[in-house]
């Protein structure tokens, strides 16, 4: 149990001494990306560490890379694309089913007005078929 605890501990130091390396902009071993995954790379952790184990601190990193570098990170960056990608796709799929359902609405109203006039052809034949219409003369 002590064993892991030390381990952690270790683990910690290393990642809490990376996040000032990266912030800093003198990384020694990673690419200096503001990532988890250079952070891992650079306290040279696992990267589930960081969400599992030490998902604070990798929260700690991210708040610092906002509030110190005035920037967000990679993965924030492509979440705000997809984000603003897939409000634009909504946007749009939305426009396409209320044209589709004012398609729908003028379909059923054309349908029911053929419907009537069938009925009303119907009833005006059922009138003629009482009345005897007149012969011509023949000559």
């Amino acid at each position: 149990m002590t064993d892991d605890c030390d381990l952690h501990g270790a683990e910690r130091k290393r990642i809490t001494a990376a996040i000032d390396r990266l912030l800093a902009g003198t990384p020694t071993y990673s690419s200096g990306s503001l990532t988890i995954e250079a952070l891992a790379a650079e306290a040279d952790v696992n990267r589930m560490a960081l969400y599992k184990r030490h998902a604070d601190l990798g929260e700690v990193f991210k708040a610092r890379v906002r509030s110190e570098t005035h920037q967000i990170t990679e993965t924030e960056k492509r979440l705000r694309s997809d984000n603003a990608r897939l409000r634009h796709a909504l946007k749009e799929a939305r426009a396409r089913e209320k044209d589709a359902r004012w398609t729908a609405d003028q379909t059923a109203l054309a349908a029911a007005v053929l419907v009537l006039q069938v009925k009303a052809n119907e009833t005006a034949s059922d009138d003629r078929g009482t009345v005897i219409p007149l012969r011509r003369p023949t000559q």
